[in-house]
């Protein structure tokens, strides 16, 4: 289905369809994603405040077939929210619509409309004395709807899971201009398919969401936080297995620190304060939430001393305030912005089954060796198998003398996961920018029945076209 643009034909066209302030000049940051590689096409620019006015404008975009791209907080990596190439989209933004519509305290539920920031909800649950656990580096900024239509993980996932497990129900609009009101608070609901998973993860292919409800959880009644260096990945996951066994499901977060992302902080965010003088080669930042009769530090500590005593440890700091284990996490979340600065040639957000991650670091490190001479940041979100697997040029190199190497990289990393039966997105989604990777590494018939799924849903093909499946 070929595509119309929205120009000023489409834009009289919706004179009367939705108030004239529902429009906004276009501004940069609408054409951009944060790495800054890919500009976006300049159509129209809406940002309703109701649903109804989003259902308007799509229906009127399905019957001019002009093309729509959903957009959230802005902070995709994978290009999901900037159209690169097509006739010039209208551009439908969310910002608008932020309201937190309940808070349901004794059924820990909460619904907010999909503009909401994700710091914002969060803070609602808090002044309702409970906790939404959804938690991203980039949570001041990115919005629920966008958080839902990725499928966003982050670092809570080893106990809460990602987005999808945490959403009871969705309002949205569907490409035809239909409200979907399936905005339910049910744990219970075996009423046929289940289109509340479909459009979660769907990156705004399949229609628009405009309000979600959310599982909250209680607050843990207390928490606490450690940094140990270990040995290598191997004893990382050891390490993760001997604290399951005696902590249970206290284990809040569980994250691999590498060497080379602390030498990026010393080289592009000295003033960050770093937990070693001499960076290890490895740590894990783990924090634990845990009922009242159970002390964290003293359970960090006895850890500590269990690892030590199986060679899975060799040092380690526990967080005795606040301030502290800020700063602990401060380092974790400042590494994605040392990446950015130092600029990579490669990046990659993978997930490999979690007792072959020590085998894929390994391999993963004589090939790249065998491409060329890079310096390799690999960090994340150990306990569910997801790793950041960055590649750089040497120190003092110029990125761009590399450029030609970038699809050699990620060819060798992407055939390494496919080896290690792991996925070529973890939790960033595909976006504009994977579309080839997942052509190439996708089973055949799931894409096939995408396909379907998307025409059935989106026969006349508007729905962020490009993204996920090549138009």
């Amino acid at each position: 289905m070929v595509l119309k643009p929205a120009d000023a034909d489409f834009a009289a066209a919706l004179d009367g369809v939705v108030p004239s302030s529902v429009f906004r000049e276009i501004e940069p940051r609408y054409l951009e994603e944060p790495r800054g590689r890919l500009q976006g096409r300049a159509g129209l620019l809406a940002c309703p405040r109701t649903t109804q006015e989003v259902a308007a404008l799509i229906c009127a975009a399905h019957d001019a077939r002009v093309g729509v791209v959903p957009y959230g907080g802005g902070t995709g990596l994978v290009g999901g929210q900037v159209m690169t190439e097509g006739p010039a989209p209208l551009i439908l933004s969310l910002e608008r619509m932020t309201a937190i519509r309940a808070v349901h305290a004794d059924e820990n539920v909460i619904v907010a409309e999909a503009g909401a920031i994700l710091a914002d909800l969060q803070a609602a649950a808090r002044a309702a004395d409970r906790l939404f656990p959804l938690s991203l580096a980039s949570e001041g900024s990115a919005r629920i709807g966008g958080n839902l239509a990725t499928n966003a993980g982050g670092v809570n996932v080893l106990r809460y899971g990602n987005t999808r497990d945490l959403c009871l129900g969705l309002e949205a609009v569907l490409p035809d201009g239909r409200i979907w009101n399936g905005l339910t608070r049910l744990r219970k609901d075996n009423t046929g398919y289940d289109l509340r998973n479909l459009l979660i993860g769907s990156e705004g292919t399949l229609g628009v969401i405009t309000a979600a409800a959310l599982r909250l959880a209680p607050i843990p009644a207390r928490s606490g936080t450690a940094i140990f260096v270990v040995p290598s990945p191997r004893a990382a996951i050891d390490l993760l297995s001997l604290a399951r066994d005696r902590v249970g499901e206290g284990i809040s977060a569980f994250e691999l620190l590498g060497g080379q992302g602390f030498d990026f902080l010393s080289e592009t965010l000295p003033d960050i304060r770093q937990p070693f003088d001499t960076p290890p080669e490895w740590c894990v930042l783990i924090e634990l939430g845990l009922i009242d009769a159970l002390d964290p530090q003293e359970q960090l500590a006895e850890l500590f001393e269990a690892a030590l005593a199986r060679d899975l440890a060799s040092d380690g700091l526990i967080a005795r305030s606040e301030a502290q284990r800020d700063a602990f996490w401060m380092v974790r979340e400042q590494i994605p912005e040392a990446n950015r600065r130092i600029g990579s040639v490669s990046s990659h957000d993978v997930s490999i089954p979690l007792g072959a991650i020590p085998e894929f670091i390994a391999k993963g490190a004589e090939r790249i060796s065998g491409i060329g001479d890079f310096r390799i940041n690999c960090f994340g979100h150990l306990g569910d198998g997801n790793l950041h697997y960055n590649i750089f040029p040497p120190k003092g190199a110029d990125r761009a003398a590399f450029k030609s190497q970038s699809g050699i990289v990620t060819r060798a990393v992407h055939d390494l996961v496919a080896e290690f039966e792991g996925s070529i997105s973890a939790e960033h989604g595909i976006g504009r920018n994977k579309v080839t990777e997942l052509e190439i590494y996708g089973d055949p018939t799931k894409i096939a029945a995408m396909r379907a799924i998307k025409s059935a849903l989106d026969p006349q093909g508007i729905m962020n076209p490009g993204a996920v499946l090549r138009r």
